[in-house]
């Protein structure tokens, strides 16, 4: 027991080194200011603190805004769209185009012939008669001249619409609301989850600082206790009643338990050093931890007997929660893969103004249809434009996309209930173990506790017949080495209680149920 406990300095040594290194890398961001007064702490306000402070819960309610505001984004896009926008471009080099004139005629032109009046018609038309001519024509072949380059528009021109569409009918998209409002909810317990871990690193911390400090506060008692008696024996040395060697003896057992008692602060320093991480605590903050020991072990022995003998709901531990909304949006995914097969439905409409001009100032006069140059003629550079329509759009063949993925969203729902069967029988096996180790560990806190007691009432008679002069000095030294030896046991198995307490209650899901 001696070897894990110094383990057990050494690891927490370790930790709080690279915690010191952690923390000086990274400087503390929102973290409440420290203060010269030292914190009152019981383990429920320890909790509270860290539930409210520690970055990660605060990170995983972050995460819970961000879902919010997904919901919100997926729900925007069944919500009209309206957008407005405007051009203006300078076609200063104009694009031109090859056009044969040649051929708008059919390749020939006719010419009318001159009118020949004869001898009768002249006649007519002196008394006064109408006379019809008939035209005759002359068709001459135009001359092919080929291709010619022509510009086909103004150098400045312009547009400005608005246009606007709404959602009628998508599947996808009404599945989407289904889906974020899940996932959401996921946020939600994926929060419950960090809080239940926070709670578990937080409790463990503050009960080993609580059996730190008990244990420090027994070793001062017992290097008070063998100072009076290196004392008294040195006196009694000085009368020629003890050997030097009794009092060496005991010089020994002294300083190997003031060795002890600084490494006792030490650790009690470590414990609180890294209570108060786990808690999200500036460590230049001084605390005081209120709770007694006393009552934290007669917790752990009553909630030994909690949920024993009444019947377990898996539901009650998150992760399976956690899962069964994994599973709802799996079932989710592959009913939106499904909706691909159906068409959609929009109703679109636009409205602008096109206008086009040789000069740039002519482009900025937004001439309208009233618009008239100075010979009268209609002088309109802007002309509008309009629209309204429905779109419809039915898919018909896509090469087999939507059925190879309708297959993976199966297979990967497939994959989410196979996690239901190992996360029970891990469950099954995590209530077994931390309700027998819980079990253990509170039978063998009761055994030490005999055993420090009957090691205590051996140190007392072993110093009393020293005192008396009917016992030895090794009686006392050997008495004074199983009474530390006992009490590290004792202090050791009553972290271990406490410890598979906490690792119980997160089994049965009962240590922290978050806030209704």
């Amino acid at each position: 027991m001696k070897q894990a406990f110094r383990l057990l300095l050494l690891l927490a040594a370790l930790g709080f080194l690279g915690l010191h290194q952690l923390l000086a890398q990274t400087p503390s961001t929102g973290q409440p200011v420290a203060t010269n007064t030292p914190l009152q702490l019981s383990l429920q306000q320890a909790i509270d603190y860290a539930l409210k402070n520690k970055s990660t819960v605060q990170s995983a309610r972050i995460n819970e805004q961000i879902a919010v505001a997904r919901v919100g984004e997926i729900r925007s896009a069944g919500l009209p769209q309206v957008n407005v926008g405007a051009n203006l471009t300078d076609n200063f080099k104009l694009q031109k185009s090859l056009v044969d004139f040649s051929r708008f005629g059919g390749g020939s032109v006719q010419t009318l012939d001159p009118f020949t009046l004869t001898p009768a018609q002249l006649q007519a038309l002196n008394n006064g008669q109408n006379v019809t001519l008939a035209p005759t024509y002359t068709t001459t072949p135009i001359p092919s001249t080929g291709p010619q380059p022509l510009a086909f528009g103004l150098r400045y021109a312009g547009n400005t619409a608005v246009s606007a569409s709404q959602m009628l009918f998508n599947g996808s998209y009404l599945l989407g609301l289904k889906a974020a409002k899940v996932y959401e909810q996921l946020s939600v317990k994926q929060t419950q989850q960090t809080e239940i871990d926070v709670v578990e690193q937080v409790s463990k911390a503050y009960y080993s600082s609580l059996v730190a400090r008990e244990r420090l506060a027994l070793l001062a008692r017992n290097v008070q206790r063998l100072d009076t008696l290196l004392y008294q024996t040195q006196q009694t040395y000085k009368e020629g009643f003890v050997e030097k060697l009794d009092v060496d003896r005991l010089q020994v057992q002294v300083n190997n338990l003031k060795i002890e008692q600084q490494n006792a602060q030490r650790l009690i320093e470590l414990s609180v050093a890294l209570l108060k991480f786990q808690m999200g605590l500036d460590q230049r903050q001084p605390v005081e931890l209120t709770d007694r020991l006393d009552a934290a072990v007669i917790e752990a022995e009553r909630g030994s007997l909690i949920g024993l003998s009444e019947g377990f709901n898996y539901s009650s531990r998150i992760e399976y929660s956690v899962l069964e909304t994994q599973r709802d949006l799996a079932v989710l995914d592959v009913r939106n893969r499904r909706s691909g097969y159906l068409p959609t439905l929009n109703l679109i409409a636009n409205y602008g103004f096109n206008g086009s001009d040789p000069r740039f100032g002519g482009l900025m006069e937004f001439r309208g249809a009233s618009s008239r140059n100075e010979q009268g003629f209609v002088n309109q550079n802007w002309f509008g434009f309009g629209s309204v329509g429905l779109q419809l759009n039915i898919p018909v063949f896509d090469g087999f996309r939507k059925k190879y993925s309708i297959e993976q969203g199966k297979l990967a729902l497939d994959q989410v209930n196979k996690g239901f069967t190992t996360l029970q029988q891990s469950i099954d096996l995590q209530r077994v173990q931390t309700q027998t180790s819980l079990q253990n560990t509170l039978n063998v806190l009761g055994n030490q506790k005999a055993n420090l007691d009957l090691a205590t009432d051996v140190a007392r008679v072993a110093k009393i017949k020293f005192q008396e002069g009917v016992g030895s000095n090794l009686e006392v030294i050997t008495a004074e080495t199983d009474l530390r030896q006992a009490q590290t046991n004792y202090y050791s198995a009553l972290y271990d209680a406490l410890v598979s307490k906490v690792d119980y209650g997160k089994a049965a899901g009962t240590l922290y149920q978050g806030k209704k």
